[in-house]
């Protein structure tokens, strides 16, 4: 994966693969529910900057998660495939509560496609063997 960097911040890295056409979002640390909106708000100005259909939402280095889908939630993931997300590769939490919180989360969602996996090489393989149309960059 070589990634080009478009944030980097405590909380979240935000990396841009173009050789697989995707994006990679590495959540640190301790999320609620606004921590959750505050970093989705970013990849979606991120993903309408460099439209990707993959996205490897890597949530291995979240040490703490309360974070529930919500209408908010439903929405933002409305607006993601809105600006051609097709699939996500969702790596789950190490620590076992947000372990828990996470599995329920991905479950709830019904579009883009979600696949859970233990592990970033895993996910990214994955991800990698998608075929998916490049996003054309909108006008929007």
């Amino acid at each position: 994966m070589e990634l080009h960097p478009l944030v980097d911040s405590p909380a979240v890295f935000i990396g841009h693969d173009a050789v697989n056409h995707c994006l990679y979002a590495d959540w640190r640390g301790d999320y609620n529910q606004e921590m959750s909106r505050s970093t989705c708000r970013m990849l979606l100005a991120v993903q309408r900057q460099r439209p990707c259909a993959k996205l490897l939402n890597d949530y291995s280095s979240m040490t703490r998660s309360t974070v529930q889908l919500t209408q908010w939630g439903e929405q933002w993931l409305a607006d993601m495939q809105d600006a051609g997300l097709r699939c996500i590769a969702w790596v789950m939490p190490n620590d076992p509560m947000a372990r828990q919180v996470t599995e329920e989360l991905v479950q709830a969602i019904d579009a883009p496609r979600v696949v859970a996996f233990q592990d970033v090489a895993s996910a990214y393989s994955w991800l990698s063997q998608q075929v998916l149309p490049t996003v054309a960059m909108s006008s929007n």
